[in-house]
């Protein structure tokens, strides 16, 4: 946990979670960016946190708050998975 914040108990850290994540649907206008920035604040982790929970490279977890990347579905996934949430891709009702 970010050392900026006093620590928090296990429910405390789980409604952070909780609420991340409905924040997160709520705004589906969101970019991935916005969206990967929100949940990392809202669970009051570092960069390097949520990169080691997540798997992969804090540079590329960096690359993609920063907008210098969009990051690839895979690696989107892998963020997204810390939390129990996939991105995916639905074919279009015609």
């Amino acid at each position: 946990m970010d050392k900026r914040y006093a620590a928090l108990s296990m429910g405390e850290q789980l409604m952070l979670r909780k609420q991340a994540i409905d924040d997160v649907l709520e705004h589906p206008e969101w970019t991935l960016q916005q969206s990967v920035r929100h949940l990392k604040r809202s669970m009051r982790l570092t960069s390097a946190e949520l990169a080691k929970m997540a798997g992969i490279n804090a540079r590329t977890l960096l690359d993609i708050e920063q907008g210098r990347s969009t990051g690839t579905v895979q690696t989107l996934n892998a963020i997204l998975g810390v939390l129990g949430l996939k991105l995916g891709v639905v074919k279009a009702q015609k």
